[in-house]
């Protein structure tokens, strides 16, 4: 079974100016396409020829891992975006702030935990299996799809993700995050 790049949930222009289209060419197009290619090269004659995404990234390793782990944490980067941005439901609102004081408090420290991410790697709002939420970092490209927390939402710190627009300063990014993030995805995966 072939991976497939999977159909941006909006336009590539969508997201100005926090996120340009021309950073999206660059991460969607070239980073996300090439580590899907990768992929597909990389499963002939194994034993994951015909398994599923997520069943690949949680039994490989090594560079199949990368690649295919990358695939996944992408995908779900793009269905954390979106241009109709508009804040946390009720459901998921009220969740942020049993674990975390307050929305407001958990984007502070959202922020704080994603700028501090050392190297390139991502920064999730997961669901813990007792039901409380919690900011993890991954680096590289580790995601939690491999242990027992749940994504709900996350941001890619990779350089390529924000450099074009915003060079190296990872915290104007992170600022601009909160205007495209896509709480309805987020609250769909809550349990």
């Amino acid at each position: 079974m072939a991976f497939t790049l999977m159909k941006l949930p909006f336009d590539m222009e969508a997201l100005q100016p926090t996120l340009s289209k021309e950073t999206l060419e660059f991460h969607y197009g070239k980073h996300h396409k090439t580590y899907v290619e990768t992929a597909n090269k990389l499963i002939v004659g194994t034993e994951f020829e015909n398994a599923s995404l997520e069943e690949t990234v949680k039994r490989s390793s090594g560079k199949l891992f990368n690649n295919t782990a990358q695939i996944w944490n992408h995908d779900f980067y793009w269905n954390s975006l979106t241009p109709d941005a508009i804040g946390p439901g009720d459901k998921i609102g009220s969740a942020l702030s049993q674990s975390f004081g307050s929305v407001k408090a958990f984007k502070k420290t959202f922020e704080e935990t994603a700028v501090g991410n050392f190297g390139s790697g991502w920064t999730w709002l997961v669901q813990k299996p007792d039901g409380s939420l919690a900011i993890v970092n991954t680096q590289g490209a580790a995601t939690p799809l491999t242990t027992d927390d749940k994504a709900l939402l996350t941001c890619d710190v990779w350089e390529h993700a924000y450099y074009i627009d915003y060079r190296n300063a990872r915290p104007k990014y992170l600022e601009g995050y909160w205007s495209i993030a896509n709480w309805s995805f987020a609250e769909s995966r809550l349990g």
